[in-house]
């Protein structure tokens, strides 16, 4: 079980990608130089998958909105403890986060690595749900929905999204409605838990200071093996055009906030990486702080240093968008699609599009010196089908040719604009 040594010549770096018996992908990333190790063990598995079946299922299931965040808070628990308290026995600082098509669990430590990674092991293979403990977390979910309903900066982008696609469940908040998580009960909870974190789904990444000889006998001896499932997700088909050119809603805030959001057809699969990257360049030569348009517009009072560009991208999506604050966001929204329209005919700043890439790159190799963000990025390279350095190599070989296609490839007339104003 050797597996393979992902290089880069560029980078003058390495780490180890094992196929585990089990069916997990795990990727080693030894950094012997720092003080602490930081483990994230992932799977394919968020908001946005909620239509599936398996090749055992005769068809189709739909599944409740918000069921894949309600999963990775009960998984912490089982019938003894909470896993948090044995957390606190080692030390470690540990954590979970649920996004649009992934879920992972994490922790970080500067001692006892292998009792922390037995723990991690642990409890994310051992799910323990009950009626009562599923009920309990109810209403801590439904605060924590209600929450953010009331936040601008997650309402402008999430009113957004809902008005750029019909049916994609990407417009959904990635913690489902009051409503939706009603339906959640022990059956559907297992039935995800048993479909999603099937180790053919899962990749386990490891970075930092620690003994790879030791992660892997751990490995051996606690990943469970399993069939793969043969898993099929549905992206639901989107007509083209976006479904409402303009949302309002009004939040207390002291200006108005604004998202702007060009739809796009899915790149395809093996694509998907290099057009985020050569979008992101785009944009920020086009529009960003190195961009005339940019400087021309904050002196003029119309945006402000919150104003960003930069591409929504993931399974099943993507979405180049513009964010920021202003007093005349429909304005902004105007001087954004004259100054495309123009760059589509005159092109765009050589310099500003070198300027870019160089900053592009920076960014890029700056994570390298980070424990956490290199095991990260391990994980989700793996589960874009990528390795931790693809990007890095994407971005070192764009063209100027492949800034001004991505420029002409844009519907500028496509997009939807999503504004907070303040209240009365």
């Amino acid at each position: 079980m050797s597996g393979e040594i992902i290089k880069s010549e560029r980078l003058k770096e390495s780490y180890r990608r094992i196929k585990h018996k089990s069916g997990c992908t795990i990727c080693l990333y030894p950094m012997p130089e720092y003080s602490t190790a930081y483990a994230i063990f992932g799977t394919r598995y968020g908001s946005v998958d909620t239509t599936f079946k398996t090749k055992n299922d005769s068809d189709y299931v739909t599944v409740p909105e918000g069921i894949a965040h309600y999963l990775e808070h009960k998984l912490f628990e089982n019938d003894e403890c909470d896993a948090f308290e044995l957390y606190a026995k080692t030390g470690a600082s540990a954590n979970a986060f649920t996004s649009f098509d992934s879920t992972a669990y994490l922790f970080s430590c500067s001692q006892c690595f292998g009792e922390n990674l037995r723990i991690l092991l642990g409890f994310v293979q051992d799910p323990y749900f009950t009626e009562e403990n599923i009920e309990k977390e109810r209403g801590i979910i439904a605060q924590e929905i209600k929450m953010y309903l009331d936040d601008p900066g997650t309402r402008v982008f999430f009113n957004c999204l809902n008005a750029v696609y019909h049916n994609n469940p990407v417009r959904s908040d990635i913690a489902g409605t009051v409503e939706s998580i009603q339906k959640i009960d022990k059956e559907l909870l297992y039935r995800c838990y048993n479909t999603f974190y099937n180790p053919n789904n899962m990749v386990l990444s490891i970075a930092g200071n620690f003994d790879p000889d030791e992660a892997l006998k751990i490995c051996d001896e606690l990943l469970k093996s399993a069939n793969d499932p043969g898993l099929d997700i549905i992206v639901p088909k989107e007509p083209e055009r976006v479904r409402e050119e303009y949302i309002v809603q009004q939040l207390p805030c002291a200006v108005p906030l604004f998202n702007l959001g060009f739809k796009m057809p899915l790149p395809e699969k093996e694509k998907q990486n290099e057009d985020y990257i050569i979008y992101n360049i785009m944009l920020e030569a086009a529009l960003g702080s190195f961009s005339e348009f940019y400087s021309r517009l904050y002196d003029k009072g119309a945006i402000n240093d919150t104003f960003g560009v930069g591409v929504f991208s993931g399974r099943g999506f993507f979405l180049p968008n513009i964010c920021g604050e202003s007093r005349e966001p429909q304005r902004v929204k105007e001087e954004i699609i004259n100054e495309l329209e123009r760059l589509k005919k005159d092109g765009i700043s050589h310099r500003a599009f070198e300027t870019v890439k160089k900053m592009t790159y920076g960014e890029l190799i700056a994570p390298f010196n980070n424990v956490e963000n290199v095991a990260r990025g391990a994980m989700q390279a793996e589960f874009s089908g990528q390795n931790i350095y693809t990007n890095v190599e994407i971005t070192a070989n764009v063209r100027y040719e492949d800034v001004e296609k991505a420029l002409e490839q844009l519907d500028i007339a496509n997009c939807s604009l999503s504004v907070i104003e303040p209240t009365e």
